[in-house]
């Protein structure tokens, strides 16, 4: 009884360290809908702040000077195909920086099919050279547990093994951040992968937030997400469940056990995805690093208690 007690214990505090420091995402219009963050969010927390294809860059810079206003860490993405030159990303990372006071972003290759100017990927972004000279202390970039249907899986490690040699000659601290995903096998399989590989950047895991599933197939087919796709597809199937909301728990509680139990694991943490919004997704997530939920034997998760009111 001890030895189980003392093993529940540990499953609780290992998922509370691995959600703490848990960052956040909005876009643009998500914001406009949120009258003030510090309602939802803690001060001082990471909010990353989308720049999506066809909207425009100035909409990103707006909500990371409200958020900054707010008392937070805005990290705005920088999509490298939405860029149209030099000009606009040196002027851009200027105001960033000098007026906002940004000191990390997120550097994305961006879904345009065909870049509006002159960069294509991140690694020419990198080259620039306008990161260090403006004082960006870290930079995301992404990582696909899944691939990316477009491009072969060489590619993109090669990718990868770039961006590890140019993390050893920049200013700036270089990490990865995944789209969201789903069940944990598949990310434990590609971490490990990449750490027999060499990666050494830290890795940040995307979490769906709470959203029913109709809403995270709704984002799962606008973000081309493979096997994870295919799994909220079958749990769609269930009419009762589009009705439900969903919690990423048994995700995190496996997740959280790997890093525990694998001194190898290259996750640092966790990057949720607000979809069904905000509050949800935050009340919720704080309520895990607040150690306010059980673990359930119903699917090797946890349930969060229920916020008063």
């Amino acid at each position: 009884m001890q030895n189980a007690a003392a093993s529940g214990h540990d499953r609780r505090q290992q998922i509370i360290d691995f959600m703490s420091g848990f960052t956040l995402e909005t876009t643009p219009r998500s914001a406009a809908k949120v009258p003030d963050f510090r309602a939802h969010v803690r001060a001082g927390a990471t909010i990353f702040i989308t720049f999506l294809q066809g909207s425009e860059f100035k909409d990103t810079i707006q909500v990371a000077r409200r958020l900054k206003a707010e008392g937070f860490n805005p990290v705005p993405h920088i999509s490298a195909r939405g860029i149209p030159d030099r000009r606009f990303l040196e002027e851009s990372l200027a105001m960033l920086t000098g007026e906002i006071g940004i000191r990390e972003v997120l550097c994305i290759a961006g879904a345009d099919a065909v870049p509006v100017g002159e960069y294509g990927d991140t690694m020419q972004l990198l080259e620039s050279g306008l990161f260090d000279k403006y004082g960006i202390s870290r930079i995301g970039l992404a990582g696909h547990p899944e691939g990316i249907p477009t491009i072969p899986d060489g590619a993109i490690w090669r990718a990868l093994e770039w961006k590890n040699a140019f993390a050893a000659r920049t200013d700036a601290a270089l990490y990865l951040v995944t789209q969201f995903c789903f069940e944990a096998p598949p990310v434990i399989a590609w971490d490990r992968k990449l750490q027999v590989q060499g990666n050494r950047l830290p890795i940040y895991i995307g979490v769906p937030g709470l959203a029913t599933i109709r809403t995270l197939l709704d984002h799962a087919k606008a973000c081309g997400i493979g096997p994870s796709m295919r799994f909220v597809a079958r749990q769609a199937m269930n009419v009762a469940r589009l009705m439900t909301v969903s919690a990423p728990d048994k995700l995190i509680a496996e997740l959280a056990a790997y890093k525990a139990s694998d001194p190898r694991c290259g996750i640092s943490g966790v990057h949720m995805y607000p979809l069904g919004g905000m509050k949800k997704t935050s009340d919720w997530a704080y309520a895990v690093v607040d150690g306010k939920f059980t673990m359930s034997a119903r699917n090797g998760g946890f349930d969060v208690e229920a916020p008063p009111g």
